[in-house]
């Protein structure tokens, strides 16, 4: 478990991260979601120690970073998958963790094998590397000593699409053994996919939590769904008698309700239905309003021609 209490980090007159307080439970995946400059790095690198609070603390399994005896064997970290010897090889930087932890030297044959890198590219210096391949070792490197925590920022970066559903599959294998993962992104299609709770960070203070149909629910907690029917008179006066809100939208009605609600009520009804979905705001909406004052490009967008109707 990984818990953050009130946790403060300013550099002089910048406050980069602002009374932050969470929990990461074992057995689920936390996805730690914020455009760049939020405040994610810095709350990560506090968590392992390398950079000291100004107010708050970040505790593992109870304990802070440098007061767990051999701490790779119980936090698994990937900050900078490149922050490794450019000279050595992929099969050298584990081997030198693995003697480090007090590890048998096959835990690098394992973990190789588990991350995807072959005897060539093992053997290849870091300098050679891809992004995917650093990413992959970087994986490989948190697994090292079988932790109970996993902390990993950013670690789709420079993964294909075929790299990255392998990344989610065995982060998702990694919680189902009762491991706890906290996973740092602004890729928030990828996170959504993985995540079983989600927090939502800008301008370094927490701006939502929750899983995904929570943050969708809204602020008054009501979903709502869009639906097309063949007897939309009927659905609707259906939907108004157990009680929902219901107004025409294009072919089909608006209902403040979840869609399993509006789907039962035609169900009694005997409304035959040929669309039903969700139609609040999809959860990129979400994040990009409610981190908005981070966003470059809103800033960019805003920008007004100022000379002869073309931009300056």
């Amino acid at each position: 478990m990984i818990t953050v209490d009130r946790l403060t980090k300013t550099y002089g007159a910048f406050t980069a991260v602002d009374d932050v307080s969470f929990v990461c439970q074992p057995g689920r995946v936390t996805g730690f979601l914020g455009p760049n400059g939020a405040g994610k790095t810095t709350t990560m690198r506090v968590m392992v120690g390398l950079t000291l609070p100004t107010r708050g603390e970040v505790t593992i399994g109870g304990l802070r970073y440098h007061d767990i005896p051999n701490p790779g064997r119980h936090v698994g970290t990937l900050l900078d998958a490149s922050a490794q010897h450019v000279g050595r090889t992929g099969r050298e930087i584990l081997a030198i963790a693995a003697q480090t932890m007090g590890l048998p030297k096959t835990r690098v044959d394992e973990m190789l094998a588990l991350v995807g890198l072959n005897d060539d590219e093992a053997g290849r210096r870091l300098r050679n590397y891809s992004l995917g391949m650093k990413q992959r070792l970087g994986i490989a490197h948190a697994l090292l000593g079988d932790p109970s925590v996993l902390i990993l920022d950013e670690p789709a970066n420079g993964l294909d699409p075929a790299g990255i559903r392998w990344m989610r599959g065995l982060l998702k294998g990694y919680a189902d053994r009762g491991g706890t993962v906290l996973l740092s992104s602004h890729l928030l299609h990828e996170v959504e996919q993985v995540a079983d709770e989600m927090i939502l960070i800008g301008r370094g203070r927490i701006v939502a939590r929750g899983d995904r149909e929570s943050l969708l629910a809204g602020a008054n907690g009501t979903p709502v769904t869009l639906v097309t029917s063949l007897d939309n008179t009927a659905l609707g006066a259906a939907l108004t008698h157990a009680g929902h809100a219901v107004e025409p939208v294009g072919p089909g009605l608006r209902v403040q309700a979840s869609p399993e609600q509006v789907g039962r009520t035609a169900l009694g009804a005997g409304v035959v239905l040929t669309d039903l979905r969700s139609g609040g705001a999809g959860l990129e909406d979400l994040f990009l309003e409610l981190t908005s004052a981070d966003a470059r490009e809103a800033v960019a967008g805003l920008a007004a021609p100022t000379t002869g109707g073309l931009p300056a």
